[in-house]
């Protein structure tokens, strides 16, 4: 029986919708219109091999057989060095300048401050470096419920310690580095303290989106004691070289607020006495011109402690305290007939315990290290404090001249000659070292060897003036310099302050004769010969100022301090600026 041709087409197209390439051509022909397609090849050509995968295409994709242009070489920037020039290895595809300067190909340089070192180095460097180049404190492991300590409280310590180095003298600089130890100690990464003559701020930002906490405290009273000094020092590096707690912390800072000064009143006043009879005896006085010098500024200290009691200005307080030895010299030449030298040698001796040796040199001291406001404020107070010693000299010999026209007969020109005795000097320049360490209530350890430092600095002195003749201004300034050098070192060998070892140490080289030379012509009338003497001793207290802090620079400069570990790096600039 036949098939239906027909019926069998229908029944091809309707199970696959395409001609069977397998049967006849009459079998393959289309039945209808409805089986042609756009995309159908016609009959006799073969079929499209079929993609191995989808590749979509864009007018933007480069044709087969093309090669990619080189990237155009990006334009240099003036903060940023040159591949070609440094001879690196070429920038990569994709890097930046930014990118380039600030990560090196060898990388950013590593900073080590290892406790070995003493803080205050440690400190001092990471204040000199740049916020971003400065290393994250080290953090111990915490558990989940242990955040570390409070931000305020430490905030809080790290002021109260650095009031008291301030309020004891010490410098700006060495000030902030202290603060600025704790703070880092504790794991604070991002504050920067700020120290002023009487004004303490630190201000910590948790993060680049958080608001900056800020502290502040005020300091008001000053007080010279280097033995709580030394004890803040030794605090300092217990925070920041063995990590104590801030628990412990507080309770050092406690004991030391606590503690008791290591000399009682009378010993300071007796102690002034001596500065005094030392002083006269250092510049050509007898026994007896000792004994009235002593005699003189142990009554002009004892007054000065009524007019401290009373709540007077510290500017009263050196008149009264200058009058008194103003006085016995006076009384010397005119009741006791002593002789001009003898007059001016308890004059001097009385002015020598007086001089604010220790302001000028850490006024000085800021000015070098560029804490300008603070120094210009530290100059202004020694200024007044030399306007009241002379207020209170001139007064006694104005109304000395008034009485007794005999007083007339001091000469500044003939009082107080070349005297050149190496032994009684030596000896009268270590006593008076000795005496102005317990005037700034000095540890007992440390008066040896600022004795031995006061003693050194006279021989050099002498033998520059006396054997090499040089000018004493050069002089001054080269002892100085040797004060300095020897306290820096013993400062770091004991991880103290330098001030112990160093401000009574320059006792004998303060400027008292010159000063008093300057004072008796005024008190004279002869206002143009006493300026050259007043500006002497100016130049040797800024030469004594200058060269303690050049001497301590010379010592940080030789020895090893911690830094940037780089080829080509170097200590860091003390300077802000360039000047411009």
């Amino acid at each position: 029986m036949a098939s239906d041709p027909q019926r069998g087409q229908r029944g091809t197209s309707g199970s696959s919708g395409a001609p069977d390439p397998s049967g006849s051509p009459e079998d393959r022909k289309p039945a209808s219109d409805e089986a042609h397609s756009a995309f159908t090849p016609p009959l006799g050509v073969p079929y499209p091999p079929a993609p191995e995968e989808e590749h979509p295409t864009s007018e933007f994709a480069l044709p087969a057989g093309l090669h990619p242009e080189a990237p155009a070489e990006e334009e240099g920037s003036a903060f940023t060095r040159p591949s070609s020039t440094t001879g690196q290895h070429p920038m990569p595809v994709g890097a930046t300048a930014m990118g380039a300067a600030f990560t090196p190909p060898h990388g950013i340089p590593v900073v080590r401050l290892t406790k070995e070192a003493p803080w205050q180095d440690r400190m001092r460097t990471m204040l000199r470096m740049p916020v971003g180049e400065r290393p994250v404190p080290e953090r111990p492991e915490r558990g989940e419920e242990d955040t570390g300590p409070a931000v305020p409280r430490v905030l809080d310590l790290t002021l109260r310690i650095g009031e008291i180095l301030l309020a004891g003298g010490e410098g700006a600089e060495d000030v902030e580095a202290a603060m600025f130890g704790v703070a880092h100690a504790y794991g604070l990464e991002r504050v920067e303290p700020t120290v002023t003559f009487t004004l303490l701020s630190i201000s910590y930002q948790p993060s680049l989106v958080d608001d900056p906490v800020t502290a502040s405290r005020t300091v008001r009273r000053r007080g010279v004691d280097y033995n709580r000094l030394s004890a803040v020092f030794q605090l300092v590096d217990d925070i920041a070289s063995e990590g104590i707690t801030l628990e412990e912390a507080y309770r050092g800072l406690a004991e030391i607020r606590r503690n008791r000064h290591p000399y009682p009143s009378w010993a300071l006043t007796v102690a002034s006495g001596l500065l005094s009879g030392a002083a006269s005896m250092l510049v050509g006085g007898t026994m007896l011109v000792f004994v009235a010098a002593a005699v003189g500024s142990m009554l002009g200290d004892r007054l000065a402690w009524l007019a401290s009691g009373r709540g007077l200005p510290e500017f009263y307080q050196f008149v009264v305290a200058a009058m008194p030895p103003a006085a016995v010299g006076v009384a010397a030449l005119g009741l006791a007939h002593a002789s001009v030298e003898q007059a001016s040698a308890v004059i001097t001796g009385g002015l020598f315990a007086l001089i604010p040796g220790r302001a000028l040199v850490a006024g000085v001291h800021d000015g070098l290290t560029g804490y300008y406001i603070t120094a210009s404020a530290r100059l202004l107070e020694v200024g007044y404090l030399i306007v009241g010693i002379v207020v209170g000299v001139l007064s006694v010999l104005y109304i000395g001249l008034r009485l007794n026209p005999d007083l007339r007969r001091l000469n500044p020109e003939q009082a107080l000659g070349q005297y050149n005795v190496p032994v009684v000097q030596i000896i009268a320049a270590m006593l008076l070292a000795l005496a102005f360490c317990v005037l700034l209530q000095q540890e007992r350890h440390t008066v040896a060897f600022a004795t031995l430092n006061g003693g050194v600095a006279w021989v050099v002195y002498g033998t520059l003036v006396y054997r090499a003749d040089i000018t004493p201004v050069p002089a001054t300034a080269i002892a100085a310099g040797l004060v300095g050098l020897f306290g820096q070192l013993l400062s770091r060998y004991r991880y103290a302050s330098a001030l112990p070892y160093v401000t009574a140490a320059i006792g004998p080289l303060l400027p008292g004769s010159a000063m008093y030379f300057g004072l008796l012509n005024f008190a004279q009338g002869h206002l143009p010969q006493g300026l050259p003497f007043l500006v002497q001793a100016a130049s040797l207290a800024l030469a004594i100022a200058v060269g303690v802090n050049l001497g301590a620079e010379v010592a940080r400069l030789f020895l090893r301090a911690p830094g940037v570990e780089e080829a080509a790096g170097g200590r860091r600039a003390a300077k802000r600026t360039r000047g411009f």
